[in-house]
């Protein structure tokens, strides 16, 4: 039996729990075979003391959807996931609404990946464009 699009959604997001991305409220709300995106609401707990969304928080945002687009590609019994290093050039300020990060593979070797993520407001401005690299490694056994 094959899972719907939306009982993946739900089970990528419960994966989320406890976890910083339920702090930011950050939602995985679609994929392809080539893209993972997810959302965060931009609200006062996401902001800069001026009132804008702090960049700190789009860069978490950016790294959550760049690594798990990582992870769902991989054999998690024996392999996990975790970033090696993150760029992010902010172009656009934004004080409220929903911000997207939709991350797509420029490369996806088998030990490092390297993901472009864009992120964009409601309307589909641009944000922010980001780089994350990541790197899988063994499980102990």
């Amino acid at each position: 039996m094959q899972i719907s699009k939306d009982e993946l959604l739900k089970k990528a997001n419960a994966a989320s729990k406890n976890t910083l991305m339920e702090t930011l409220e950050i939602e995985i709300v679609d994929f392809t075979e080539e893209t993972l995106t997810a959302r965060m609401p931009v609200t006062s707990k996401v902001h800069q003391p001026d009132g804008v969304l702090h960049g700190g928080a789009t860069a978490a945002l950016a790294e959550s959807v760049g690594s798990f687009a990582s992870h769902i590609f991989i054999d998690t019994e024996a392999f996990f996931v975790r970033g090696l290093e993150i760029t992010a050039n902010h172009l656009k300020s934004v004080t409220e609404g929903y911000i997207y990060a939709k991350a797509s593979f420029l490369h996806r070797g088998r030990t490092t990946q390297l993901i472009d993520i864009r992120v964009t407001d409601e309307n589909d401005n641009l944000v922010s464009i980001c780089r994350l690299s990541t790197i899988t490694l063994p499980k102990k056994k």
